[in-house]
Parts: structure tokens; sequence; C-alpha cells
């Protein structure tokens, strides 16, 4: 799979400041749905999938469940959480499946860094992000 880095961002939480727009901004193809697609091999098209989830949501089911999707693979998988999930909820989550677990409240910038390491392990998924050629530097 190559081509423009593809983000499937599963919105279940509702939450109206997501960071798509900010992660298209960066060069990232998004789409943003409500929910996890019915048909399971839509997951194939995205090279990784953000999944906000409302409070209270059993995390290590939701990854279960995706990493169990056919042709799912080594794609990236990450979660956004309010800050009052428990420390053992997010390790239980990452141990069920989800590469990161991060706080709703993070950047864009610190969400795509995490989605780009990830990445980086895995040479199937030679995605580009554009480059930004006439973008000048921050004056120190």
């Amino acid at each position: 799979m190559t081509g423009q880095c593809s983000i499937l961002y599963i919105n279940a939480d509702g939450f109206a400041n997501t960071h798509a727009s900010a992660l298209r901004s960066l060069a990232f193809d998004v789409l943003e749905t409500n929910d996890i697609p019915a048909a399971r091999d839509v997951l194939t098209k995205y090279h990784a999938l953000v999944v906000s989830v409302p409070e209270g949501s059993r995390l290590p089911s939701i990854a279960t469940r995706l990493r169990a999707a056919p042709l799912f693979g080594r794609r990236a998988l990450i979660s956004q959480v309010r800050k009052t999930v428990t420390a053992r909820a997010r390790r239980e989550a990452v141990d069920s499946g989800f590469d990161r677990v991060l706080p709703t409240e993070c950047s864009a910038r610190v969400l795509a860094a995490a989605m780009l390491t990830i990445l980086r392990r895995y040479p199937e998924h030679r995605c580009v992000v554009r480059s930004y050629g006439n973008r000048k530097r921050a004056v120190a």
C-alpha cells in the first residue's frame, strides 16, 4: 500500500472538535465517520485508524474487534480518550491491540507524530506526506 497517508478517524465520542481538519492541513487524507464501518474490508484502504471513544467504553473489546477484522494486518491503531480514563484502562487497551492511547486534548502534531512513528516500523505501509515546499520557517 503506497500513496498519500490515509487515516480513518472514527469519532464515536461525538466530540465536535476533532483533529481531522488539522490532520488534513498536515497533508493526511482523512475520512471522519461516527462508527466502525460495517464492511470490514473498508478498513484495508487506510494506513491508520484513530478511534475517539466516549468515556466508559470497553477499549480492549474495541481493539480486539478491529485487529480481528479480515486483512487488517499491521495498521496503526490509535485511541483517543478523555483524561479521566484510568492508567489501568489505558494499559489494557494497549495490551489488547491499540498501538497508542492518547488523550483527546493532545495536539494534532502529537497525533501525527505517533502515527508516523508506528507506520515507520512497517515497510508495507509506505505512505507519503506532501512537502511544504514554500513554507516559511519560524523566526527564532
